[in-house]
């Protein structure tokens, strides 16, 4: 099977099982989606929902995060890893919105990466969400799981692997694929033990086929 058909499998299987996947991420705007998403770094999406809601209740926009004190927003994160880099970089990251972007989130990745605590995956996951760029961030999640599956080659870093996923997945769908991928490797293609027998694209896929 070459790889454009493989892709063309996995598209339709994820457009007809998961039609409409969204982050899990709990935001009201896309300064608290820009929030969630540094504090997702090397933390779940399940314990970043459980600090947001006092965060965002306290901080709901750029201009009240912006006049906090770091200490404050340490407090209220402090469950999540690397808490006091984050709770510097949330703030700095608010004040540079406020005085060089108008309070305007940029829709630009090169743009949305001078912000602090902003990297590549962050960049695309805020430009892809709520801009709808054609972009795709890839986490641990869509970097194991491409791999597995075969959608990925001798990928070596994110950066490879975001590069030949965007070079095959048509721009229409590359949005839903970044959400397809991860909760795939969330909930069935798991890092310890994925759940092979579970999975409907099982036969098409290159770990399941070598493992077997």
């Amino acid at each position: 099977m070459s790889k454009k058909e493989l892709f063309k499998i996995i598209i339709a299987y994820f457009s007809q099982s998961m039609p409409n996947p969204k982050t899990e991420l709990h935001y009201s705007n896309p300064f608290q989606l820009l929030v969630a998403v540094i504090l997702s770094a090397q933390c779940t999406d399940k314990r970043v929902n459980m600090v947001t809601p006092e965060l965002f209740k306290k901080y709901p926009n750029f201009d009240d995060m912006a006049k906090a004190n770091e200490n404050e927003i340490f407090e209220l994160i402090k469950s999540c890893s690397f808490a006091n880099n984050k709770s510097h970089n949330i703030l700095e990251m608010s004040k540079m919105l406020q005085k060089d972007y108008k309070g305007i989130l940029p829709n630009d990745i090169d743009e949305l990466q001078k912000l602090p605590g902003v990297g590549r995956k962050t960049a695309n996951v805020v430009a892809s969400v709520i801009y709808n760029k054609p972009v795709l961030a890839v986490d641990t999640h869509v970097f194991r799981v491409a791999a597995r599956i075969g959608l990925s080659t001798n990928a070596k870093n994110p950066l490879e692997t975001e590069k030949q996923l965007t070079r095959y997945f048509p721009a229409k769908v590359i949005a839903n694929a970044h959400h397809w991928l991860i909760l795939h490797g969330r909930y069935v293609c798991k890092a310890r033990k994925p759940l092979c027998e579970e999975c409907g694209i099982s036969k098409y896929c290159k770990f399941y086929n070598e493992s077997k």
